[in-house]
């Protein structure tokens, strides 16, 4: 039942209003996901940017935890912003060397605290609530960019929390983030492989093992589309995920078809959705809108707007 949405746009203009057209289509789809909501929202950073989204743990004190945390961070990087929001603390850092390196020691200061998202162009939030109560905390109607991905959550068989909600990044591989709607049914198969290889994971959510699928294939040299071309054969069971990249969105459609799925592709933007009304929501009338079929693959870049 949950909502994943999609926007990139193909117009060359980096400022576009991504945050808002997520929002809006998250918003027509929120009853498909009254029990969390996250979008992940690319821009340029400049090349000494950095950003880090925190979790620090579930009942605090979370003040006492951010500054252990700043603390550490300031040994390994250059920290030049500091934004905590209530469990939730944002840093604006220096490219790291090894964003995994960087991951396992914040994660070190305290079990409770988890890094949600790594990127030189990733801006990622996420809670508990509607996208309403998303954009209450975040003004991500405010965010600008190329291109992001969002989703509203109905939990099926696991918690609600900041933690299980989605967007969920691929835990050391900046900027790669992913949003689901399914289930893969040799989920815990392939989380058993990864937990023998060293692999946190951080909840009992099946999506969560796309991400890190991700990040796998890409260290082992596969190119962001290859990566998902590979999953229609590894991931067993019936789903629709949406992928992106520091310059791509992508979406996958499994062997059976069985979870909705649309798009429009047009001269200026290409939109993604659970649902037709989602994008009509967001983005009006006056552009055609297809279904995926079976065994779907397609990536689209920012700086040329090309899909293969």
């Amino acid at each position: 039942m949950c909502g994943i949405v999609g926007f990139l746009d193909k117009s060359g203009n980096r400022q576009a209003a991504v945050g808002q057209t997520l929002l809006d289509m998250l918003s027509a789809l929120d009853r498909r996901g009254p029990d969390s909501s996250g979008v992940a929202v690319y821009a340029d950073r400049g090349v000494d940017a950095c950003v880090l989204r925190i979790k620090l743990g579930e009942h605090g004190p979370f003040e006492t935890l951010a500054d252990m945390v700043v603390e550490r961070v300031k040994s390994l990087v250059s920290v030049s912003t500091v934004d905590l929001q209530g469990p939730s603390l944002r840093l604006v850092v220096t490219p790291p060397e090894s964003p995994e390196s960087l991951e396992r020691a914040i994660e070190a200061v305290d079990s409770s605290i988890e890094v949600v998202s790594l990127g030189s162009r990733l801006e990622l939030v996420k809670q508990v609530g509607s996208p309403a109560n998303l954009e209450a905390t975040y003004a991500v109607s405010s965010y600008v960019g190329t291109h992001g991905i969002g989703h509203t959550r109905m939990s099926t068989e696991s918690r609600v929390d900041l933690s299980h909600s989605q967007p969920f990044w691929a835990h050391g591989r900046a900027d790669v983030a992913v949003v689901h709607n399914g289930h893969i049914t040799n989920y815990h198969k392939m989380r058993r492989i990864y937990e023998q290889q060293g692999h946190r994971f951080y909840t009992g959510n099946d999506s969560e093992i796309i991400g890190l699928y991700l990040a796998d294939r890409m260290a082992q040299g596969a190119s962001f589309a290859d990566a998902l071309q590979t999953s229609l054969t590894d991931f067993d069971g019936a789903f629709s995920y949406l992928a992106a990249s520091a310059d791509s969105l992508g979406y996958v459609k499994d062997p059976f078809a069985f979870k909705p799925l649309v798009v429009t592709d047009t001269p200026a933007y290409v939109a993604i959705a659970t649902e037709e009304q989602a994008l009509r929501s967001a983005l009006g009338d006056d552009f055609p809108v297809w279904e995926p079929g079976v065994n779907t693959v397609m990536t689209w870049t920012v700086e040329d707007g090309v899909d293969s």
